[in-house]
């Protein structure tokens, strides 16, 4: 939604992937009040709905966005700075964590921008991989 959704959106393009091709998935199925980051016990209970939709969609890869996500997704409290630049088995899939967009928003100046493309260009190289076995 709103900057971030249209940052997501130029992300995905520039690896050659459309809003169409791909399935967006939050890790809570309601916004927290004020917009703050979800609590465990929130997480807790939507986990069986996302685990549902990942069930059904089965992906080869999933690209967590951010540290809520991607935290809930593995299991870890490791900062996202730690856990991003690689793959990690999840399931049959793999994850691949990257920055949130509206993070990469808020941090205009960093780096961040340059690994996050870093991220989606392995995001796309192990999808194509997969795909074409």
């Amino acid at each position: 939604m709103g900057r971030a959704g249209q940052l997501l959106t130029k992300m995905l393009e520039s690896v050659k992937l459309t809003r169409d091709e791909v399935y967006i998935l939050n890790a809570v199925k309601c916004r927290p009040p004020g917009n703050r980051n979800p609590e465990a016990d929130e997480l807790a209970a939507c986990a069986p709905f996302l685990a549902e939709q990942l069930g059904v969609i089965q992906p080869k890869v999933v690209l967590s966005l951010g540290s809520v996500a991607t935290q809930a997704l593995l299991r870890t409290r490791e900062p996202i700075g730690k856990l991003r630049g690689r793959i990690h088995p999840y399931g049959a899939a793999i994850l691949i964590p990257t920055f949130h967009p509206a993070f990469l928003l808020r941090n205009p100046g960093q780096d961040y921008k340059r690994m996050a493309w870093d991220d989606l260009k392995l995001a796309k190289r192990e999808y194509d991989q997969r795909r074409a076995r």
